[in-house]
């Protein structure tokens, strides 16, 4: 069935108002569709979504979902949406299919795809390896849960285009024939067990990204992940791997100091470890991958050296924000599970005053100790998960409790001494207290910002 057939005159319901679900709304509209959008949320707080929709003949309704939904052709699903809710369960028992936003812009999507997913630096892969494509000469749309929505930019992509898509679990549960020419697993550990209940049905879940690849096809995965090399996910694509460790069966590793690239039958390398503008073990993998898929495009490797010396990396993620009196402020907001802070911990140098939390996801929090043990000098906890937090940690570190990320900043001020960071990496989802977690980073921002200010007046007046 063709995207025309998918779509036009067919009634289409949207559960949610976010960046996805009105991007699958406006694409349902162009196409000739008859889109409708609910959300649980009240009017109030949808007053541009609703201006928007209203503006170009779309309806829809807030407050609630209600039963009007069962009456769609089949229903498109933010990523946000749980499975699990009313609505959907009898949706479920009519036979009224579910998709993600994903798989309704896999539909439309003219060009290849290069699908990016993993626990863990999905966002910095995506965006490098936009960089990196682009500046080999390919028109080029880096998307998906990386901010902007796969369905906002479909109707820009030709058949000489390349969609690279930062793919997640909750996009992936609702896929049907989302069919990547390129897909990349790059890590596993447990992440949204609130969501899925357990690692396996997590997992499981990633590895959807790979069910309708082909035999040509390419999948890539990180053949120093134990998870994945114990699952051994079932594929018909062609299977390559990336390392940083020094080994023969491998698409791209590091020999003294250097990263090695070998695809299609040539084997070079690439550039001196230490000219990766990018530091940090998870970074080396996230390089090592973007490399291999740079090189199935044929990007030369002089110019995906050229990109790894100056890619300084993306907002929220291990984003150094400048000192106050000497004390470094990095801004990780995007570290959303407890393994991505142990990541952080490894990436920065000095002694870290630590703010985390945020609503727990269901993993354990006792592995930041022995990675934080050396490293951390104290905790800032806020959120919804921080009793957890503190039962899992207090031992091990000192902890003060903070009710905003502005309070959190200032204690861990007051904390670090000079020559010392303070590191927001929360390890939880931020919907406890922020809308996403780039309003947790900003909010991180302007409150370190605002304490900047504060110094400098104090200094002025002092003086």
């Amino acid at each position: 069935m063709t995207a025309e057939e998918k779509i036009k005159g067919r009634r289409i319901g949207v559960v949610g108002m976010a960046r996805s679900g009105m991007a699958v709304a406006r694409q349902a509209k162009r196409a000739g569709g008859h889109p409708f959008v609910s959300d649980v949320a009240p009017a109030v707080r949808l007053s541009a979504q609703i201006k928007e929709l209203s503006d170009i003949g779309i309806t829809f309704e807030t407050g609630g979902h209600t039963e009007r939904l069962l009456e769609y052709d089949y229903l498109v699903l933010s990523p946000g949406v749980p499975l699990a809710i009313d609505i959907l369960r009898k949706a479920e028992r009519k036979g009224i299919p579910c998709f993600s936003e994903l798989e309704f812009a896999s539909w439309l999507c003219q060009g290849r795809i290069v699908a990016v997913t993993g626990s863990n630096g999905k966002t910095t892969t995506t965006a490098l390896l936009g960089e990196i494509l682009a500046a080999g000469g390919l028109d080029v749309h880096v998307c998906g849960n990386i901010g902007l929505p796969f369905a906002d930019i479909v109707e820009k992509v030709t058949d000489r285009s390349v969609a690279v898509v930062e793919v997640s679990t909750f996009q992936l549960e609702t896929i049907a024939d989302f069919k990547p020419q390129v897909a990349v697993i790059l890590n596993l550990t447990p992440d949204h067990l609130d969501r899925h209940g357990t690692f396996e049905n997590y997992k499981a879940t990633k590895y959807r990204i790979t069910e309708n690849q082909t035999a040509d096809d390419y999948l890539l995965l990180n053949r120093e992940d134990a998870e994945t090399m114990a699952d051994n996910p079932e594929s018909e694509a062609t299977r390559l791997y990336f390392s940083t460790g020094e080994r023969n069966d491998v698409a791209s590793y590091v020999r003294d100091d250097s990263l090695y690239v070998s695809v299609k039958e040539l084997t070079t390398p690439v550039i001196k470890c230490g000219e990766i503008r990018l530091s940090g073990p998870h970074n080396l993998q996230n390089v090592a991958a973007a490399t291999v898929v740079a090189r199935l495009f044929d990007v030369d490797v002089g110019t995906i050296a050229k990109v790894l010396k100056s890619f300084p990396g993306v907002e929220h993620r291990l984003e150094d924000i400048g000192t106050v009196a000497g004390v470094r402020f990095i801004n990780d907001s995007k570290a959303t599970n407890v393994d991505s802070v142990r990541y952080a911990l490894k990436s920065v140098k000095e002694r870290v005053c630590l703010i985390c939390g945020g609503r727990d996801k269901g993993s354990s929090y006792t592995p930041i100790i022995d990675v934080g043990r050396d490293k951390i000098k104290g905790l800032i906890v806020i959120g919804e998960a921080r009793d957890k937090i503190f039962n899992a940690l207090g031992k091990a570190f000192p902890v003060q409790f903070a009710d905003s990320l502005g309070e959190a900043v200032a204690k861990g001020f007051e904390m670090a001494s000079p020559g010392e960071t303070v590191l927001l990496s929360p390890g939880c989802s931020s919907f406890d207290m922020f809308e996403n977690y780039e309003e947790r980073g900003r909010a991180f921002k302007a409150a370190v910002t605002a304490l900047k200010q504060s110094r400098n007046s104090n200094e002025k007046v002092s003086s």
